[in-house]
């Protein structure tokens, strides 16, 4: 993997206050280029970067020639925003990286890049935002007006919900969040970031379960409610979270974790 950054501050009133109006997007805006041309790979890197300094965001690339050196990040791919992912690679292609992406998160923004154009029902069952064209005359324009779609989304696509933990007032992506535990009236919340983090705050788990139940949270267990997406599969009695967590379900209870899994598993 290599790796680009470009962190601008802008101090004109105009980039100032457009700054200001995208603080949703957050401090980072993080993109992953996932493509083995690596020339390609480079002038994408250069239209992403001369887009995102022209809009005044904070932003980092990331560039991966292969579908497996992505994979392999596992949960860690949340931590970007947008991936582009060329659909013909070896081993591992454009597809099979989105469908493993898609087990992960949903928030995440994949862009097909392709030399072809006969993949409109992967593209909708993968929920992919655009398909570029390599080669095309209008590549430029065509990068543009897909960021420029990106960022529309990102208003009311990414669910949020703030928490007064002992570490102090946070908002927290849900999408982020792997799972709660409880420790008699402690909560630890598990949320991947650059990388995993823990919160903590006094409250009871089943105002946690109230909260979340309508976002994609099961109650796996007395003493932990856990996002669905990051549920890798349900063995006997427990489950296997993406990121290689083991966690007991009880008897009276995995029939119903058992169920919910196959039915997000659909949805994906």
């Amino acid at each position: 993997m290599s790796k680009y950054k470009m962190i601008e501050y802008k101090v004109s009133g105009k980039d100032c206050y457009q700054l200001a109006r995208k603080e949703e997007i957050k401090q980072m805006f993080k993109i992953a280029i996932c493509d083995d041309e690596n020339l390609f790979t480079e002038e994408l890197k250069e239209l992403l970067s001369g887009y995102m300094m022209e809009k005044g965001f904070i932003f980092e690339i990331d560039t991966y020639n292969s579908g497996e050196a992505l994979v392999e990040l596992g949960v860690g791919v949340v931590c970007y925003t947008v991936v582009f992912l060329d659909i013909n690679m070896e081993k591992i292609d454009g597809i099979k990286t989105a469908e493993v992406i898609r087990k992960v998160s949903r928030e995440i923004f994949i862009v097909f890049v392709t030399a072809y154009v006969d993949y409109s029902l992967e593209g909708y069952r993968l929920d992919v935002v655009r398909y570029l064209l390599k080669g095309n005359a209008n590549f430029q324009s065509n990068v543009n007006e897909c960021m420029d779609a990106i960022i529309d989304k990102m208003n009311y696509s990414v669910i949020k919900r703030k928490f007064d933990f002992k570490e102090g007032r946070k908002e927290i992506v849900l999408d982020r969040l792997l799972y709660i535990e409880s420790n008699l009236h402690r909560l630890e919340f598990h949320v991947m970031e650059d990388d995993e983090k823990v919160y903590t705050m006094y409250e009871i788990l089943n105002v946690m379960d109230d909260m979340l139940s309508e976002n994609g949270f099961i109650r796996t267990h007395q003493s932990y409610l856990v996002n669905v997406k990051y549920i890798k599969n349900v063995a006997r009695y427990k489950v296997i979270l993406t990121n290689g967590v083991e966690l007991p379900i009880p008897k009276v209870r995995y029939t119903e974790v058992k169920k919910k899994f196959i039915v997000c598993q659909g949805e994906v």
